[in-house]
C-alpha cells in the first residue's frame, strides 16, 4: 500500500466526475438526442527540469475537460468545455446537439452495441488493474531526484562535458466514461518518469545519448543514479563513429526501436487507415505476415500493465485478444465506428490498443549478436521515411557495426531501407530482453537483410 493512501480523494472526485456526466446524458435527451456519450476527466501533475546542476523549470498542472457526443439518428454533434458551472455545463449540452442538428446522417455514427458495454464484477466494481500509485512528492523533492540523476551521468567519466538536461515528471489522471445505455465506467491511472541526456566529447566529436525510466508506481522506477550512469554509457559508447558499410546486411533491432516495427504494423491494421484505404494491409486479415511462431497477444486485463484498461473508449468490455497467430494476421484494430465502415465488429479498440505481448524465440541480446556474426545493430532511428500507403520503408540509423558478434565501432549517419512486408516476413528472431518502458513489449528483433547505406 502507498502510504498516502489514506489521503487519496480520487474516489471522491470520480463521484463528482460521474454526477456530471448523467445530469449531462439526461440534459441530453431532454433535448431530443436519441443517444449521447460523456467523458470527463482530471489530470494533476507536476514536472520539474535541471541542466548543469541548475533548476531549469518547475510546473505543476491541473487540468479538467468534459466532452459531450450526441446523436440524433445517425447525426452526431460534439462540444466540449474545462468550466464546470452549470451554465457552462448547459451551453456544452446545446452546442453538441445544434451542431447535430446541422450535420449529415453518417450510416456508422452512434454509440457502441449496448450488449458490448463492459459490465462490473458481482460487487459492482470493475477489476482492479493496479494502475493507481499516487507519488505525493513536492517540488523540493522532486528537483532533488533531477538533480542527482543528472550529476551520476555528469560524474561517470570526464569525458562527459556537458548536458541536455535532467527531468522528473509525476501524473495521476482520473476519467470517467458514460453513455446513454446505462453504462458508467471510471478509471484511475498514475505514471511516473525520469530520464536525463547526456554530451560527450568536444567540439565537433560531440555525441549525444540518455535513459529514462517509467512506471505507474515510484518503485518501479530505476534508481536516479542507475539512470544517470547508463546515459553516460550510452553517449561514450558512441564517440569516434564511423558510416555503417554500404550493401545488404542483416539488421537488429535493439527492444527500444523494435517496438517502432510494431507500431507500424498497428498504423496499417487500424479501422482509420483501412476504411480510408490508406494503408499497405488492405485486405490482410486472415494472411501470413510474420514468419512461422511469430505472435502478438494483446493483454488489456493485465495487472499493473502500463496500458490496461477494463473497457475501450466505447465503453466495449475488453478482453485478452491475439493479433498476429504463428505469423497469420488474426484481425484488426477497430473501435466502434471504423468496425461499422468495414463491414467488421469491433475488437474494442476505440482509443487504441492496450497491452501488446511479442513472443520472443531467441535468448539475449549478447546472443542475437553472436548468432548474427556480423551486420548492424540499430539503437536509434530518426526521420519519418515510412509510406503507409505503399509500406516503402527508409530511416535514418544510428547504433553499432558487429564484427564476430562483438560490437566493432559506433555508426552514425547511416540509413536502412525496405519495405515493411519483406521486412516483416524477414524476421528471423525476437529476443526475450523486453524493454519494459512501453505498453508494446518486446525485445531485440533480428531482420536476415536489409539495405544499409552508410553516409559521406
Amino acid at each position: 500500500m502507498n502510504e498516502i493512501d489514506h489521503n487519496d480523494d480520487s474516489h471522491e472526485r470520480l463521484d463528482r466526475l460521474a454526477e456530471i456526466s448523467q445530469r449531462l446524458l439526461a440534459r441530453a435527451q431532454a433535448l431530443g438526442a436519441s443517444q449521447a456519450e460523456v467523458s470527463c476527466s482530471e489530470e494533476r501533475g507536476l514536472n520539474v527540469s535541471v541542466r548543469m546542476g541548475e533548476v531549469e523549470t518547475v510546473e505543476s498542472t491541473r487540468d479538467r475537460g468534459i466532452a459531450v457526443t450526441v446523436y440524433f439518428g445517425r447525426r452526431k454533434g460534439s462540444a466540449s468545455t474545462a468550466d464546470l458551472h452549470d451554465s457552462s455545463l448547459e451551453a456544452t449540452v446545446e452546442q453538441a446537439c445544434a451542431i447535430a442538428r446541422y450535420t449529415e446522417d453518417d450510416p456508422a455514427a452512434g454509440l457502441a452495441d449496448a450488449e458490448l458495454m463492459a459490465g462490473p464484477a458481482a460487487d459492482g466494481r470493475f477489476p482492479d488493474l493496479d494502475t493507481w500509485h499516487p507519488w505525493r512528492l513536492d517540488a523540493d523533492e522532486a528537483v532533488d531526484l533531477a538533480l542527482a540523476c543528472e550529476a551520476a551521468g555528469r560524474e561517470a567519466d570526464p569525458r562527459i562535458g556537458n548536458s541536455d538536461g535532467a527531468s522528473l515528471g509525476s501524473g495521476e489522471s482520473l476519467s470517467v466514461y458514460a453513455n446513454s445505455h446505462g453504462f458508467v465506467g471510471r478509471e484511475r491511472e498514475t505514471q511516473h518518469s525520469l530520464g536525463v541526456a547526456l554530451i560527450a566529447g568536444q567540439g565537433e566529436a560531440m555525441q549525444r545519448d540518455g535513459w529514462y525510466s517509467v512506471g505507474l508506481a515510484r518503485g518501479d522506477l530505476e534508481a536516479p543514479a542507475a539512470i544517470g550512469r547508463r546515459a553516460a554509457e550510452r553517449a561514450l559508447a558512441r564517440l569516434d563513429p564511423r558510416s555503417a558499410p554500404t550493401g545488404e546486411y542483416p539488421v537488429l533491432f535493439s527492444a527500444e526501436v523494435a517496438r517502432s516495427l510494431i507500431g507500424h504494423l498497428l498504423g496499417a491494421v487500424s479501422g482509420g487507415a483501412l476504411y480510408r484505404k490508406a494503408s499497405f494491409l488492405l485486405d490482410s486479415m486472415g494472411t501470413r505476415l510474420f514468419p512461422d511462431g511469430f505472435a502478438i497477444e494483446e493483454r488489456p486485463l493485465l495487472r499493473h500493465g502500463l496500458r490496461s484498461a477494463a473497457f475501450d473508449a466505447d465503453g466495449v468490455a475488453t478482453r485478452d485478444n491475439p493479433l498476429v497467430v504463428d505469423g497469420v494476421l488474426q484481425r484488426y484494430v477497430l473501435g466502434s465506428y471504423s468496425a461499422r465502415r468495414l463491414g467488421l465488429a469491433t475488437t474494442a479498440n476505440a482509443g487504441g490498443v492496450h497491452n501488446l505481448e511479442v513472443a520472443a524465440n531467441a535468448g539475449t541480446l549478447d546472443e542475437m549478436l553472436r548468432g548474427m556474426g556480423r551486420g548492424l545493430l540499430v539503437t536509434e532511428l530518426m526521420g519519418q521515411g515510412v509510406n503507409g500507403v505503399t509500406g516503402d520503408y527508409s530511416r535514418g540509423a544510428a547504433g553499432f557495426w558487429i564484427e564476430g558478434g562483438q560490437p566493432a565501432y559506433p555508426v552514425d549517419e547511416s540509413t536502412i531501407a525496405g519495405n515493411l512486408r519483406a521486412m516483416f516476413a524477414g524476421i528471423e528472431a525476437v529476443g526475450r530482453e523486453v524493454d519494459p518502458r512501453s505498453h508494446i513489449r518486446i525485445g531485440p528483433v533480428l531482420l536476415g537483410r536489409m539495405t544499409v547505406a552508410g553516409g559521406g
